[in-house]
């Protein structure tokens, strides 16, 4: 193939990355960090069209049974309150919000009857000229109900094999022979671990501004996937995707919360749609605890066997975990045995309960965070029990090869991210037996240890590069930017796609006219998104270039079976750097104002069939622990993460902290306590829904080990935002035992457990 118009991070004729630009890898500060910190950033819920009504989701306070009756003469009476959407008057809708048609569509409680199926469950929706008229009505429907009795817990209702795990991974997976392997162990280990139901909770709720006119839907609302959301209102409303615009520049967290359309956003469009005026929805926190998904509760039965030279022969992992009664997501917490250690005999199995709750969703490292604290933990007993450190364990059982598959990895540093994070953290001091250290205060002192890892996805996105006869770019994408920093990563890609500087290139995202960028969530946003801007930016480098070398005017004449480099805002001949032409030159030469092309890129099918794709880590943490009072701090934490080539060393720390810090919120803070007898989350609030602060997090340091990865994609990135939960939990737990002599296995870890 030709080389016309190869930028500097473009792909040579064998598929080899040339040599990168000046954006990608610099520490640049974000791009939209201003607006945030002055207030000038617009949220969803910052909108306010002319004519705007409130409305105010009411709640059910059972988790199952019927509404027998709503005092909606008393809502309706009240001043301000303009109208009360129930089960009875509610719009008519194209498609039943109950059917699905993929993997990634959720069934949605829209007033659809009068049943409840969980706690927090929509029953109404009260639509007035004050936000506070709206919510004083919610409180007059004053609903009665017919109840039945909640079914709670992991041990609530009946055992059933569900179908698959995750989005269609295999309930049940084994290589080898696990008993043969248990059997002829010297060492033995069999436990139980237990993680609790965890709830997103991103800073900003979920929301909407819906404006009607005519079939034309306008949206502020915060999303992940702005492209899944138009699809899925689509069908729901019956109009075609094009005609439904969704504006969501700025979203504040999600965590996978906000990958689809959830049940509250659509009734905000409902009520819109009823009024003919637009209308405002903005969930209350404690109204987060239920119709916008959650991360499901798992009991996790691990057994090891481990030969006498410390090698392991089996891992197997026999999760339990639960769903809502009508909906399937199983959280599938097993799976992340088959990835890390290098066991002859590998089995992992499923089994669930279905509950009176909302329906569990993809919540930060689904599967990987609630199986890798259990099975870390599992590790660290296993290498007590074979009497060995547990990093000298780990590198005894290191995995050259996918277990599960016999894959080769695409690429793997743990070997050096494992020596790297000891070393800095000093772990050849640590000494083997538990409850060997204090501090000068007389606290118990522990330094445990975990592996860290996280697959390397990548989905489909489209995007546009537009070079102008000014010198200047555009590139455009609908990416989404929910605090990960993709508005500066992403602009870093495009910009030296199309060699220009930062400065040089605007950037526009956040909107559903514009290509889709595919989903923000599964670590894949960065390579994806990042692929189709380069790829844009090959395409219309390559467009300039034909101009060029066909106009007898250039001094690129003739050079089409050579290449460019794009630099500096001048395409350069490959052959001879002398040679050069600016951007404005050939626009100009051929009266043109401008020249865009667009770019698209997918998963590379048969590079995932070859190779098994994953980033790793190894996070080291220190613990103290009160011996009389029982009160454990996180003290120090270590992080050393290889996840391929790094675009944003600031963005991608930044992203490691708030992962590492998330594993010390799942070990030691982070759950949801359901009242047995109403099914009701009793702390649904961010006062009593306990996650780490300031002071429970004083010292956070990471490692970014160097990886090349010619196999991923061409500009070898992997995921960074959810593999720092992954490692980071299990080992403040393995600290904590190193600290205590107590293995606790429940999480997360409590004041009780140790007293």
């Amino acid at each position: 193939m030709s080389e016309i118009g190869m930028s500097e991070i473009g792909l040579s004729e064998n598929g080899r990355r040339a040599r990168h630009g000046s954006n990608i890898g610099q520490p640049l500060t974000r791009r939209d960090g201003v607006l945030k910190v002055t207030g000038a950033a617009t949220y969803a819920a910052d909108n306010h069209p002319d004519g705007m009504l409130y409305a105010v989701v009411a709640t059910a306070t059972i988790a199952r049974g019927r509404v027998v009756s709503l005092n909606e003469a008393a809502a309706r009476a009240h001043p301000g309150v303009v109208e009360v959407m129930t089960a009875a008057n509610r719009p008519a809708l194209a498609s039943d919000p109950d059917e699905k048609s993929n993997p990634f569509m959720f069934r949605l409680d829209l007033l659809q009857n009068d049943r409840v199926r969980y706690p927090t469950q929509p029953i109404a929706v009260v639509i007035a000229q004050t936000l506070e008229a709206a919510s004083e009505g919610a409180m007059l429907l004053e609903p009665r109900y017919e109840a039945e009795p909640a079914r709670t817990g992991l041990d609530g209702a009946e055992v059933f094999t569900p179908p698959s795990v995750g989005v269609g991974n295999p309930a049940f997976a084994e290589t080898g022979d696990v008993e043969a392997g248990f059997a002829e162990a010297d060492h033995r280990i069999e436990a139980t671990y237990e993680t609790p139901a965890q709830y997103h909770n991103a800073m900003e709720p979920h929301s909407v501004v819906a404006s009607w006119d005519g079939d034309q839907l306008s949206l502020d609302m915060p999303s992940q996937g702005l492209a899944i959301a138009q699809g899925r209102l689509a069908g729901l409303f019956g109009i075609a995707p094009e005609k439904i615009h969704i504006r969501s520049p700025f979203l504040g967290g999600g965590f996978g919360s906000k990958g689809v359309p959830a049940g509250p956003q659509v009734l905000g469009i409902l009520a819109a749609r009823m009024t003919g005026r637009p209308v405002k929805l903005v969930l209350r926190r404690e109204q987060m605890f239920g119709p916008v998904g959650h991360r499901a509760p798992t009991r996790q039965r691990i057994r090891i066997g481990v030969s006498g030279d410390g090698a392991l022969r089996s891992i197997e992992n026999h999760t339990r975990t639960t769903s809502s009664t009508f909906d399937d997501f199983f959280e599938p917490a097993a799976d992340v045995a088959h990835t890390l250690y290098a066991a002859p005999s590998i089995r992992t199995s499923y089994e669930a309960v279905r509950l009176d709750t909302g329906t569990p969703l993809f919540m930060r490292a689904p599967g990987e965070a609630t199986g890798s604290i259990a099975l870390e933990s599992a590790i660290d007993e296993a290498a007590e029990a074979a009497g060995l450190d547990p990093l000298a364990f780990r590198l005894r059982n290191y995995a050259e090869v996918e277990p599960i598959s016999g894959k080769p990895f695409s690429s793997k540093a743990l070997r050096e991210c494992y020596r790297q994070g000891a070393e800095r953290f000093g772990w050849s001091r640590r000494p083997l037996a538990p409850r060997a250290m204090r501090d000068e205060q007389g606290l118990l002192v522990g330094w445990g240890m975990g592996t860290a890892t996280f697959p390397a996805l990548m989905f489909q996105a489209k995007a546009r590069a537009t070079i102008r006869r000014d010198g200047t770019g555009l590139i455009e994408t609908g990416a989404h930017d929910m605090g990960q920093g993709a508005w500066t990563a992403l602009a870093q890609i495009g910009a030296d796609a199309i060699g220009l500087s930062m400065d040089e290139v605007e950037f526009r995202a956040g909107t559903s006219d514009l290509p889709d960028a595919g989903i923000a969530g599964g670590s894949g946003h960065t390579a994806t998104a990042g692929m189709a801007l380069h790829q844009a930016g090959v395409a219309v480098i390559a467009k300039l270039g034909e101009l060029a070398a066909r106009d007898e005017r250039s001094p690129l004449f003739g050079a089409g079976n050579v290449g460019f480099i794009a630099q500096g805002g001048q395409l350069v001949r490959r052959d001879d750097a002398s040679r050069t032409e600016s951007f404005t030159a050939i626009l100009e030469r051929a009266g043109l104002d401008k020249i865009e092309a667009e770019g698209q890129a997918s998963a590379d099918g048969a590079a995932q069939e070859a190779y098994a794709m994953h980033a790793h880590g190894a996070v080291f943490a220190e613990v103290k622990v009160d011996p009389e009072l029982g009160q454990i701090r996180a003290t120090r934490l270590v992080g050393a993460f290889a996840a391929g080539r790094v675009i944003n060393p600031k963005l991608v720390q930044s992203q490691l902290f708030g992962g590492m810090i998330w594993g010390v919120s799942f070990a030691l803070h982070e759950h949801a306590v359901v009242d047995r007898r109403s099914g009701r989350v009793m702390n649904a609030d961010l006062a009593e829904y306990a996650i780490p602060v300031n002071a429970d997090v004083p010292s956070l340091e990471t490692i970014l080990v160097h990886e090349d990865d010619p196999h991923v994609n061409a500009l070898g990135i992997k995921g960074v935002g959810e593999i720092g939960i992954t490692g980071t939990g299990g080992a403040v737990a393995n600290a904590v035992w190193h600290a205590t002599g107590r293995r606790i296995r429940r999480f997360p870890i409590t004041l009780a457990d140790l007293l």
